[in-house]
Formats: structure tokens, C-alpha cells, sequence
């Protein structure tokens, strides 16, 4: 049975908020972006002064985890809790007039739920993918206000889902919305800056989860001009969709300091998964719904960066789970600083709870992420993550130390100059071995009964 929402949880004035108003949220999620690829990690060939700006005012996290596809990342970080625990084990619905598919649990508590019963205002523009039928959703689950993508990606022109017939995905709400030749990333950046400004003189959560740069790679001319002189296409491509998403990025930050709203606003930056390498997504059909001729190509270019990782969406591996990741509260955390401490998507929930001061209550569902504020403040503080788990179908990953077990068939050590390019399952059985029971357990007490 669902809980009541208003009781779930308590706002606390904690003595460090008793003469301010409490403080907004921010969470920018992007879309495949690259394990290292803003400036700020280390990339010398992009175009990205408003993450590097985050990344200056804020703490920036070198060993950060989300997932290895869309939907699992997704339900992490607004649950705090392991996706299975909601039924987020395979795709989500995404054609909300469709079959009925998988849909995130409506028993699952999202950081929308938790803040809103707590009096804030809370908005999703940008990307669900977390179960498309009408009876679920970003509105069914403490979003005061959605306007966007209820499924995976769209055309940002004429906003129809490429894979397969295709189907027309851009709503408000579940209204469908018709705006054929507008740019999608700019229609959602639009009703971020509305937001901000009509609830600028009350406590507001704003989820930007952008579709960039999640292929198709379009972008308008003007964020592919600096790049005009690369010689490999497929990084062209890419630092182009990343000129715009750091663009839009930009736009709400600026928005926030406009307002002078900065200061007191918790932004958190992450990506949901490493870069895409899906370089074959063609119209396969005739008379495809978007209009688009069969042949038409929708893939990613594959350029995407992950340093000396191995990897990519998709995978398990280091290029696959592994994301930028950062967290900015100008008033109150450090500023300019690294963390190589283990986090996951999973964390921000009680993270964000914590610097509200909102409570949970002993009957609240169980969190597996943890407030990591002890770890943002003292830089010799330690991970609180022994183990880390993933699955999603029927692959999964295991990781302790520097060990990381793929499908039960693979061993992956993480550190030195090669990590992870070594399979040592024959070599080391006993450490196999450990890690396979560790997951038998795991997904015993993830799975819903």
C-alpha cells in the first residue's frame, strides 16, 4: 500500500538553516556524456567553461558511478535506492499510448516526493524514461510540473522516437505537445529559466535531465563552428552536441545568478551513463512515422572520451559505469576541490535531504545511497561504498576493492596503467568466487518479492 506522502517526511530547522530560506535544487543530468570528457577532467578538445565553472565553485568527484544504460541511472538517483527494488530491471514503456510495460513502481519515493511534502515546488523538464503509461510518470510522482520526453531520446526537430515505426514523444504532462521544428534541448532549457523565475521567492526543486548528448548529434550551426578544423568526424560530432550541452547548462546556471539565487541553491551535475558507440541506428523501415526516409541515420558518431578506461554505455566496464560528477553549493561546501572517494547516483537523495533538513522516517524505504556530505567536507574522509552492484537484464557486475566481476565470466582489476583491460578469472578463482557470492546475495535482497 503507498504511504501517505505528507507524513513520510519531517522538515527539520536544523540551527545552520534557522535564518534562511531553505535551499533550492538543482539537478543536471546529462545524457551519455563521456566519463572524462569536460575540460575540467582532463579534455583539452571540448568546449566546456560552464561545467568547469561548476567544477570551480563546487567538489568534483573522479570516482563517481550512475549506471551502464538510461533507466536504471535514473531511477537511482531519484530513488536513492538500487532500481530493481522498483521493478527498473529491463526497458521502460515508452510509447505512453502503447502496451502497458515496465513502469517504475508508484510505491518508490522520489527526491520530488520527498521535498515537495517538505513545501517546495517541483518541476521535471527533460527526460523521464522511467515507464510512459499514463497512470505512472514524472506527475505521479511529486512532480508538480513535466514537460518533456516520457521515453528514451527523440529527434530534436520534429520529436518523434526513432527505433522501430517510431512514435511521436513530447508532452506536458500527458498532453501531447506539437511543436515540430523546434529545438528540444532550447524548449526545455526555456521552461527551466520560467521556473526559476516564477519561484524565485520559494524553495524549488528543478530536474533538468537533458537528451544531450544522447544521439541523434544535432545541434544548431552555431555550437558546431568552433570545431569546424577537427580532422576525426566522430570527435566533431560529439564536441558539437557537448557545445550545446554546456551551453544550455550555462543558461540555468546564469538564470540562478541573475536572480541571486546561486549562493543558496544546491546544483548537482552528473551523467547518467558513459558515451554511446550505438554508431548503426538507421530508419530500418518505409513510411517510418517521423517522416524520415528508410537509411536515415540517427546513431551516436562514438566519440566519446574515457581516459585510459575501457568501455562504453552498455557495458560494466569502467567506460560504461564511471561519470562526471559534481556538486556546487556556494554558501555552504567547499569550493574548487577533487574527490576520488567512491560515489554513486545512488547518494544524492540523502546527500540532498541532509542540506535540507528534511528527516526520514523510520518507515520510509530503504535508501542504499548515502549522505556524503562528511566525504564533500574533509577530503580524508572515506568512500562509505565497500561493494558496488549493477545489473540490468540479465548481466550484472560486482565490484569490491579493485576486483570487478563481469557476468560471473569475467575479472577486471581497476588499477594500474592498463585497468580493466586484463581478464584474470582463471588466475584468481578464490576472488571469483567472493564476488559471485556477493552478488547472490545482493540480487536476492534487491529483487521485489
Amino acid at each position: 500500500m503507498r504511504l501517505s506522502l505528507p507524513f513520510l517526511f519531517l522538515f527539520v530547522h536544523l540551527a545552520v538553516l534557522a535564518d534562511t530560506r531553505k535551499p533550492n535544487v538543482v539537478i543536471l543530468f546529462t545524457d551519455d556524456q563521456g566519463t572524462i570528457d569536460a575540460n575540467c577532467y582532463g579534455s583539452k578538445d571540448l568546449i566546456t567553461p560552464n561545467i568547469d565553472k561548476l567544477a570551480a565553485t563546487g567538489v568534483r568527484f573522479t570516482q563517481a558511478y550512475a549506471h551502464t544504460v538510461c533507466c536504471p541511472a535514473r531511477a537511482a538517483l531519484l530513488t536513492g535506492r538500487h532500481p530493481q527494488r522498483g521493478g527498473v530491471r529491463h526497458w521502460t514503456q515508452g510509447d505512453m499510448n502503447g502496451p502497458k510495460g515496465i513502469n517504475m513502481a508508484l510505491e518508490e519515493v522520489t527526491l520530488a516526493e520527498a521535498l515537495k511534502s517538505v513545501g517546495y515546488r517541483t518541476a521535471l523538464y527533460g527526460k523521464w524514461h522511467l515507464g510512459a503509461h499514463r497512470d505512472f510518470g514524472p506527475k505521479k510522482q511529486g512532480f508538480d510540473e513535466f514537460f518533456g520526453i516520457r521515453d528514451g531520446f527523440i529527434d530534436n526537430y520534429n520529436h518523434y522516437f526513432l527505433h522501430g515505426n517510431g512514435f511521436h514523444d513530447l508532452y506536458e504532462g500527458i498532453t501531447p505537445v506539437e511543436s515540430n521544428g523546434k529545438y528540444f534541448p532550447e524548449m526545455m532549457t526555456h521552461r527551466c529559466l520560467e521556473f526559476i523565475e516564477e519561484n524565485k521567492d520559494r524553495p524549488f526543486f528543478l530536474y533538468a535531465p537533458f537528451n544531450i548528448p544522447h544521439y541523434p548529434e544535432q545541434a544548431p550551426r552555431k555550437f558546431a563552428e568552433p570545431f569546424m578544423d577537427m580532422k576525426d568526424a566522430a570527435r566533431r560530432s560529439y564536441a558539437t552536441i557537448m557545445n550545446a550541452t554546456d551551453y544550455y547548462i550555462g543558461e540555468i546556471v546564469s538564470k540562478l545568478e541573475t536572480l541571486k539565487l546561486r549562493e543558496n541553491t544546491i546544483i548537482i551535475f552528473m551523467s547518467d551513463n558513459g558515451h554511446s558507440e550505438e554508431t548503426g541506428n538507421r530508419i530500418r523501415v518505409d513510411n517510418h512515422k517521423s517522416g524520415y526516409p528508410k537509411g536515415h541515420f540517427y546513431g551516436a558518431s562514438g566519440g566519446g572520451s574515457t581516459g585510459k578506461w575501457i568501455g562504453r554505455k552498455g557495458t560494466f566496464l569502467e567506460g560504461g559505469v564511471r561519470v562526471p560528477a559534481i556538486i556546487s553549493y556556494p554558501s555552504r561546501l567547499p569550493k574548487g576541490e577533487v574527490r576520488g572517494q567512491v560515489i554513486t547516483a545512488m547518494d544524492w537523495f540523502p546527500t540532498i535531504l541532509g542540506l535540507c533538513g528534511v528527516l526520514q522516517p523510520e518507515d520510509a524505504p530503504k535508501l542504499d545511497g548515502h549522505d556524503i556530505l562528511p566525504l564533500i567536507k574533509n577530503p580524508d574522509a572515506s568512500s562509505l561504498h565497500e561493494v558496488l552492484h549493477f545489473a540490468w537484464g540479465r548481466s550484472w557486475a560486482v565490484r569490491q576493492g579493485e576486483w570487478k566481476l563481469i557476468n560471473g565470466k569475467s575479472l577486471h582489476k581497476l588499477f594500474g596503467e592498463k585497468p580493466e583491460v586484463k581478464n584474470y578469472y582463471n588466475e584468481k578463482p578464490l576472488i571469483v568466487d567472493r564476488l559471485k557470492a556477493l552478488h547472490s546475495s545482493w540480487i536476492k535482497k534487491v529483487s521485489p518479492k
